[in-house]
């Protein structure tokens, strides 16, 4: 793996992890009533998605678990869908896909000496 895709890589952890913290202890009915849990989720999914869409081909074919196609899809419709956003699917990103995405990207990584 080339060194920009392993910083990639480690900012799409960094962010995932964040919006694992940020989501600690609430619950989906919070998204409507706190608006920077809703923000900084969506900030943190986005940035998982930016750094997904600048990961090398060569990388991505390496890591064949990873949703690819989905993650950058997810960080459009954030990045492009303005405050059209459904915070049902933001949530269930968080909770249900984020920890999976957590795993892969920690087996992929080599880790920091």
């Amino acid at each position: 793996m080339n060194e920009r895709d392993e910083v990639r890589l480690r900012h799409m952890l960094e962010a995932a992890r964040e919006a694992l913290g940020f989501a600690k202890g609430k619950t989906e009915e919070d998204l409507s009533k706190d608006r920077m849990l809703l923000l900084s989720l969506v900030k943190a999914i986005e940035i998982v998605g930016e750094a997904a869409r600048n990961v090398s081909e060569e990388t991505r074919s390496r890591l064949p678990g990873i949703p690819w196609s989905q993650i950058v899809g997810m960080r459009n419709q954030l990045t492009h869908g303005y405050f059209n956003w459904i915070p049902q699917r933001i949530w269930e990103t968080v909770v249900s896909r984020l920890p999976e995405l957590i795993g892969q990207l920690e087996a992929a990584l080599p880790p920091i000496s």
